[in-house]
């Protein structure tokens, strides 16, 4: 079984959006080997068109670039990146977006890809809410919950 295999058997039925990219951080970036569906209901690109795509193609105008050139740097030094970047849907519209990087170790414990776990922030933090889905827009008007925290990734594959 394939790392993809595995993530697109737990990622399909999920309302966190989540990618698989491979480990090669130049431009023009990481290629996306996996997205899921949540994935294409919060960006609006469809899986097909991601799919040996670059993320980079969700970046705008009001990207931090300062913090995309971080994300990069943690990544590479790190292996993990947390934070929050403004992206934009295939529309043009902006949103912000909750990112967890992490990567997926192999054998010798270096990376073989790296998987995201993304959620769109709809307030900011400290913010009170009005709504049971807190500061995160769901992709599923119908449920609220998470069920993966977006700290649960990792593992070691070939």
């Amino acid at each position: 079984m394939t790392i993809v295999e595995l993530v697109q058997m737990f990622a399909e039925p999920l309302d966190v959006a989540v990618v698989v990219t491979d480990i090669d951080l130049e431009r023009p970036g990481p290629t996306v080997l996996y997205a899921n569906p949540a994935f294409a209901r919060m960006s609006g690109y469809a899986v097909t068109e991601m799919l040996g795509s670059s993320p980079r193609l969700l970046q705008g105008p009001g990207t931090n670039r300062e913090l995309t050139r971080m994300l990069a740097r943690r990544l590479q030094a790190e292996g993990r990146f947390h934070g929050v970047l403004e992206n934009y849907r295939k529309s043009g519209e902006a949103y912000l977006c909750e990112i967890d990087v992490r990567p997926i170790l192999n054998r010798e414990g270096g990376p073989a890809a790296f998987i995201a776990f993304e959620r769109e922030v709809v307030r900011r933090r400290g913010r009170p809410s009005q709504s049971t889905a807190g500061r995160y827009r769901p992709l599923d008007p119908t449920t609220t919950a998470c069920p993966v925290p977006l700290s649960a990734a990792g593992g070691v594959f070939t």
